[in-house]
């Protein structure tokens, strides 16, 4: 055999090896039953109507479309030339962040912490709350997610081998659980509830005395509490939602999970914290020493200027976010779309006109209008027949939205 003739014989045989490699390689059974992550979803989605020339109004995913405020991209540059903040950083985080976390609890909240032992930091609050269930679920242990609700309660729950009971978020029920309908049984098996107001996608707040039916479930079944509070600072006519940890007995059995994302604008600095009791924040600090080595440093110093920065920076974002809502919400109304006006989070969860359900109305309004949204029933079945819009694009796009939907409808 020439040559060529040989190389060409090791080239298939090599090719048919790789190809045989390849099939012994299987993803993981909790990988294999992962639905597609909403969001990556639609934002495949959004690529492709814009590959085709599609003027797109974005009002799907929550991520602010105004910058970082100047002086604390400024922080970040002075802190990023600086050589101690080029090697590893803490994996609980910077003293001087932890104590600028609890420094603007007690300011906000009337909260007192331990920065010690009662704070840690966070790549971004998703990736605690995705990380929590490792620490404490054990196989076939419940944790209890709200329905519709972010995806990651329950897709961190499955990577812990724990079972998620979702709890529905009725209309009736002021988007808050009806704990009486959960099974005893399930209760007796629960670790972990997770909790999230002012709520994504709802948009609902919750009451003090709501807190409290929570806090004596969490005592009489002595399972962990994990308050999702990404958007307390988001909210309007001055009806400032109050903290989880406000309540007596509340440090007792939970947690409280906040993100500088929202506040400030700062989704892409990833950038959060966990604070409340002391063994979950342990138990969470455990896992992700193991797992990742911390934010970086600069990042860390950034996020203490604009936790120590007062907070009527916040007023005209909260103006803007009321003027964006009030245009949708009218807007949607005079064309017959009923939706509830929010008083917190910057998003309007509406009713799907009837001839739709929650998917098939995401995609006539992408394909006929140009306009991108989240169905309902992505954040879980008792989202159907809703959509969530984020207040994130303009005024004037607000009302274009509007008037194309107009024509569709």
């Amino acid at each position: 055999m020439s040559n060529a003739g040989l190389w060409q014989s090791a080239a298939l045989y090599y090719g048919l090896l790789e190809i045989e490699m390849r099939k012994t390689i299987e993803l993981a059974e909790r990988v294999k039953h992962l639905p597609p992550y909403l969001f990556d979803k639609i934002d495949k989605l959004k690529k492709q109507a814009r590959s085709k020339g599609v003027d797109l109004i974005d009002l799907s995913i929550g991520d602010p479309d105004i910058p970082t405020p100047a002086h604390i991209v400024e922080a970040l540059r002075a802190a990023a030339s600086k050589p101690e903040h080029h090697r590893y950083p803490s994996y609980e985080g910077m003293a001087a962040y932890r104590e600028a976390v609890t420094g603007w609890y007690f300011r906000r909240f009337g909260v007192r912490l331990d920065p010690v032992t009662e704070a840690l930091s966070l790549i971004g609050s998703k990736e605690g709350i995705g990380h929590l269930p490792l620490a404490f679920v054990n196989q076939g242990d419940v944790v209890l997610c709200p329905s519709p609700g972010y995806p990651v309660y329950a897709v961190g729950t499955m990577f812990a081998g724990g079972e998620a009971y979702l709890m529905p978020l009725l209309e009736s029920n002021g988007y808050f659980p009806d704990f009486s309908a959960i099974p005893e049984d399930i209760l007796r098996r629960t670790k972990l509830m997770f909790l999230n107001y002012p709520n994504n996608p709802t948009s609902a707040l919750c009451s003090k005395e709501q807190f409290i039916e929570a806090i004596e479930l969490a005592n009489k079944y002595n399972f962990i509490i994990c308050h999702d509070a990404a958007y307390t600072e988001v909210y309007f006519n001055g009806k400032r939602p109050m903290s989880f940890l406000e309540l007596d007995g509340a440090k007792d059995v939970g947690v409280e999970f906040h993100s500088l994302s929202k506040t400030y604008n700062m989704t892409g600095w990833r950038i959060g914290f966990a604070v409340g009791n002391a063994d979950v924040i342990f138990g969470l600090g455990k896992i992700k020493t193991n797992l990742d080595s911390g934010v970086f440093q600069a990042v860390q110093e950034a996020a203490v200027t604009a936790l120590n920065t007062d907070d009527a920076i916040l007023a005209p974002l909260r103006e803007t976010y009321r003027l964006r809502r009030d245009a949708l919400y009218d807007g949607l109304k005079s064309i017959g779309i009923e939706a509830v006006k929010p008083e917190a989070t910057f998003y309007l969860w509406a009713k799907v006109p009837a001839r739709f359900n929650s998917e098939s109305f995401a995609v006539h309004l992408l394909e006929n209008a140009g306009i991108s949204a989240t169905p309902g029933n992505g954040f879980g079945e008792a989202g159907e027949g809703f959509i969530r819009f984020a207040l994130t694009t303009g005024v004037e796009r607000m009302k274009e939205a509007v008037d194309r939907m107009r024509k569709i409808i």
